[in-house]
């Protein structure tokens, strides 16, 4: 039966019209799709079936997708409140999120939006539970650097020592085999990529696999070794090595190994514990990738930055580490803006952090993000008070244009009411 013969059989008075009842058959079919705007209504968890399969990339896409303007409430440190928030354009909201659910705009696992620290929508689609870590990609690159300011916040670095080479805190380094300038690598080019180190294929593929060569701090000394030299004009913007200095500094000056700081420290703190976080070759952390968190536990990364670096009123990051994470060091140019577009611009460079401004009609916001590869975003902008997380497995989505174009117009009428 269709169900427009649905409605007829209610004795739907002949005056609506075949139009209108259409839209309403739209309406109906929506609302339970989507099952969406239900006070209450708990987000999809990992189903016992599912946790017996090797997680994230088989699980079974979620049908239908999740959507709620009133998320709840689970106990883990996210305040809660609702999207009809006065002023707020809930509408663009939900029917972005509609498209998503439709698969309009690619492969999107998350969408959650928080104002002014609290969580007001939550969604979910084909591979996204609340409870399933997801692959972080790049986006682990800004945790690593927030366990760096957690060890200055802590007092085993100061935010002085930023400027300082990265070999002196390296103990079991053999200067005497370094390349030429290698003293010239501060922690601060590490946190903003720009280290100068430059190593061909051919030499990464003599040590790539060396475990023993690997281990500890003799993976810095290998790059120390088999960089081209480091010269101030060799250190400009390249992403890449700058995450692994950074994680052995934060192993040499902590107490105890970087693996149970970071728990103890950072996730613990946060209330983080359904997560992935495996080491490398050296026996570190991954530092560049290769985490997995919750797309909540990534919002809770994103409030610590809203908040200056505070969780539940204690200081867990120094104020100023966030300004310099969250700022424009370095600008990296409009030529290959990441899942940008025609609103987006002026891209740069903080602690692990990217930055650009997008446009919404005549007026640009300064915005940061965390970016992991193929669609991992903690979206941060200060001046609406606004926070964006997603997860998706999709490389060929413009995600920050989508952020420009279909997420802040909501928020800037609040902004002007």
């Amino acid at each position: 039966m269709t169900i427009i013969k649905y409605f007829k059989q209610l004795n739907v008075k002949e005056g609506i019209g075949i139009m209108k009842l259409v839209l309403l058959a739209q309406f109906v079919f929506l609302g339970t799709a989507c099952a969406q705007n239900i006070a209450g209504n708990a987000p999809p968890e990992v189903t016992a079936t599912e946790d017996t399969i090797s997680r994230f990339w088989n699980i079974p896409l979620l049908e239908p997708a999740y959507l709620s303007t009133a998320p709840t409430d689970r106990r883990d440190g996210i305040p809660v409140g609702q999207l009809d928030k006065g002023g707020i354009d809930k509408a663009t909201i939900l029917n972005f999120a509609q498209e998503i659910a439709d698969s309009l705009h690619g492969g999107w696992d998350s969408f959650l939006v928080a104002h002014q620290g609290v969580l007001l929508f939550e969604s979910y689609f084909k591979r996204g539970r609340v409870d399933l870590p997801h692959p972080q990609a790049s986006a682990t690159k800004a945790y690593t650097g927030l366990a760096l300011g957690r060890a200055i916040q802590l007092g085993y670095l100061t935010m002085e020592d930023l400027d300082k080479p990265v070999v002196s805190f390296l103990k079991d380094l053999d200067h005497t085999k370094f390349v030429e300038g290698v003293e010239l690598i501060t922690l601060n080019h590490a946190l903003t990529m720009q280290t100068g180190i430059r190593i061909s294929d051919e030499d990464k593929e003599k040590y790539r696999n060396d475990t023993l060569r690997m281990r500890g701090q003799r993976e810095i000394q290998t790059y120390f070794e088999y960089t081209e030299p480091i010269t101030p004009e060799s250190q400009t913007f390249e992403y890449g090595w700058g995450p692994k200095l950074v994680m052995q500094v934060v192993a040499a000056v902590v107490p105890g190994s970087a693996k149970d700081f970071i728990k103890a420290e950072v996730l613990d703190k946060l209330g983080i514990t359904n997560y992935k976080w495996p080491t490398n070759i050296s026996g570190l952390p991954q530092s560049g990738s290769g985490s997995s968190l919750t797309a909540r536990d990534m919002l809770k990364f994103g409030i610590l930055t809203y908040n200056k670096g505070k969780w539940n009123g204690e200081q867990l990051i120094p104020e100023a580490f966030i300004d310099k994470a969250t700022s424009r060091i370095i600008g990296t140019g409009d030529l290959e803006i990441h899942y940008g577009g025609k609103d987006v611009a002026n891209q740069g460079y903080g602690y692990f952090w990217w930055n650009a401004d997008l446009q919404v009609g005549n007026k640009s916001y300064y915005t940061t993000s965390a970016q992991g590869g193929y669609g991992q975003f903690i979206t941060f902008i200060e001046e609406l008070e606004l926070l964006i997380v997603h997860t998706a497995h999709d490389n060929d989505t413009n995600y920050l244009q989508l952020t420009a174009e279909r997420v802040l117009p909501a928020f800037v009428n609040h902004g002007e009411n």
